[in-house]
């Protein structure tokens, strides 16, 4: 298991994009008006709005656990999303 990406509630994804590419040098992996995906070294970064997608951490699993209800996202990954004892989310995602 491994950390996907870091994700991050924000109020305008093309405002959100240009201040991480000016500040640290972030590439677009992935962007459009409602989440964008920015890659920062070894680390991805998620910019989402938050009516899409809490904010949380994602890590690439081999396999779901097929009792969990599976969703899949717009790329054909499949996640489940998690809260720890804390309520914070953890998504598990699988790109099989």
């Amino acid at each position: 298991m491994k950390i996907d990406h870091v994700a991050i509630n924000v109020s305008n994804i093309a405002t959100s994009v240009s201040w991480y590419q000016q500040n640290f040098q972030a590439e677009i992996l992935y962007q459009d008006e409602t989440w964008a995906m920015l890659g920062m070294g070894q680390v991805k970064l998620a910019l989402t709005l938050k009516s899409q997608h809490p904010p949380h951490i994602a890590f690439c699993v081999d396999k779901l656990d097929t009792s969990d209800v599976i969703k899949e996202h717009r790329d054909g990954s499949k996640y489940v999303y998690k809260s720890d004892p804390d309520g914070n989310i953890v998504e598990l995602l699988s790109y099989d």
